[in-house]
């Protein structure tokens, strides 16, 4: 096990038998205080982000399968929180078995599902105009929204792979003509085997340039994409982990939101990269796999 670096306490919680690329890491990161924060409470919650921390280009990140299994055995509730709006659960959740991940389709919380609770909280029984796929219309669906093109409460953008002129021309006239303006993120692009792909921010900028109206962003960094998560497991901000691979979503959202961070360095961001964000994590670890003895 690597070692814990926790840049609040500026001490090492946890020793390391091999932890060489941890002591780097230890090096690379200034020792700090904690600027007069009080301690945390034990965690008794778990929030994970998913690609960068549990997946990496549809593996598993060493030490995921172990810590998942670590934490249903502890009976301790947990969320795997994504921004990706195209799948349902259930789909996560075999997407994640297909890589050797156990992880049941109601500890999947995805930035639809957090949409449709927001809107359902709203406006109760409303109407959208979506550009999405099944995870964004599912989770609409099963939060009584009525979808449909003809004076809708709000236009709705989610992530698909095929967006189309029409739906976005469709999409502009009816925000034009006061329908509000909704998006489950803000993600400019997305991963595929050819490159990167327009994502759901991307073309809510189109829509904004357009239109001049600003969407409401629900998923990550919005801290309500935490709130609604904890309230789902029934957790306490105090008591409650949030894990991420991304300081400018993953972290300044849990950070909001009031949550215990840790950042691992197996995603997106950088041990480099750490010192240029005004905010800092919790916690920063090598991997998942430095977790596993904090369950």
């Amino acid at each position: 096990m690597l070692e814990i670096y926790d840049p609040h306490h500026a001490r090492v919680n946890a020793p390391a038998a091999a932890g060489g690329f941890a002591r780097m890491v230890r090096r690379m990161i200034p020792a700090c205080d904690n600027g007069g924060m009080t301690e945390r409470k034990p965690i008794e919650y778990w929030l994970s982000d998913m690609d960068g921390v549990l997946v990496h280009e549809g593996r598993p990140v060493p030490g995921a399968e172990e810590f998942i299994r670590r934490l249903a055995a502890s009976g301790k509730p947990f969320l795997v929180l994504t921004n990706n709006s195209i799948y349902t659960r259930r789909d996560l959740s075999a997407r994640l078995a297909a890589a050797g991940l156990v992880v049941p389709a109601e500890s999947i919380w995805t930035s639809a599902l957090a949409t449709a609770r927001f809107l359902a909280d709203q406006r109760p029984e409303g109407s959208a105009y979506v550009i999405g796929e099944a995870g964004l219309t599912t989770a609409l669906h099963e939060a009584d929204f009525v979808l449909t093109d003809i004076d809708p409460d709000y236009v709705v953008l989610g992530e698909t792979r095929t967006y189309s002129f029409s739906q976005i021309t469709r999409a502009i006239r009816l925000i034009e003509k006061g329908a509000r303006f909704v998006a489950t993120n803000p993600d400019p692009i997305g991963p595929s085997p050819e490159g990167s792909l327009p994502a759901c921010g991307a073309v809510a900028a189109m829509i904004t340039r357009a239109t001049g109206v600003e969407p409401y962003f629900v998923g990550k960094p919005n801290p309500l994409m935490m709130r609604t998560a904890i309230n789902v497991v029934g957790g306490h901000s105090e008591s409650t982990a949030m894990i991420g691979d991304r300081m400018d979503t993953d972290i300044v959202a849990g950070i909001e939101a009031g949550l215990e961070t840790i950042l691992v360095l197996t995603g997106v961001t950088g041990k480099d990269e750490i010192a240029r964000f005004p905010f800092r994590p919790h916690r920063v670890v090598a991997s998942i796999a430095d977790l596993i003895e904090l369950v």
